[in-house]
């Protein structure tokens, strides 16, 4: 039988070192490749592309933008309660610039105005559709 003066262990624990320090010296090596190495120079040129941009402004000559009209201001809508002239109550909106014009505009219809107020803008809940209907429950 052979005597092996080097034991198992000691055969394994010198494999594994000599992977870990092939390992170390490997990333030291790229380490210092990467750590210590500088860009390249590039030739440094200046590049000014001018852009081409023409401007045409004979649409302002154009008989079609000559013909538009400014935006019609928009009115405010009001809420009416109002009685014919049979005394039948009536209600409903109007859209004008002010009270006194929304008033006299339902007086040149014939009806006596009883109250006119501004219509409030948006609505208690926006996320309700328009077509739901609202049931509404009176305490007694």
């Amino acid at each position: 039988m052979a005597v092996v003066f080097i034991s198992p262990k000691t055969r394994q624990r010198n494999f594994f070192l000599g992977i870990t320090i092939a390992l170390v010296v490997f990333l030291l090596f790229v380490t210092v490749g990467v750590f210590l190495s500088k860009p390249k120079q590039v030739a440094e040129t200046m590049v000014f592309n001018k852009a081409k941009i023409s401007i045409d402004m004979n649409f302002f000559n154009d008989d079609q933008f000559n013909r538009l009209e400014p935006f019609v201001q928009m009115q405010t809508q009001f809420v009416y309660t109002a009685t014919k002239e049979d005394g039948e109550p009536m209600s409903g909106f109007i859209s004008a610039d002010k009270r006194e014009e929304a008033t006299k505009i339902l007086e040149n219809i014939g009806l006596t105005v009883v109250s006119i107020k501004e219509a409030e803008i948006g609505r208690e809940n926006p996320f309700t559709p328009y077509s739901q209907i609202i049931e509404i429950i009176e305490e007694e």
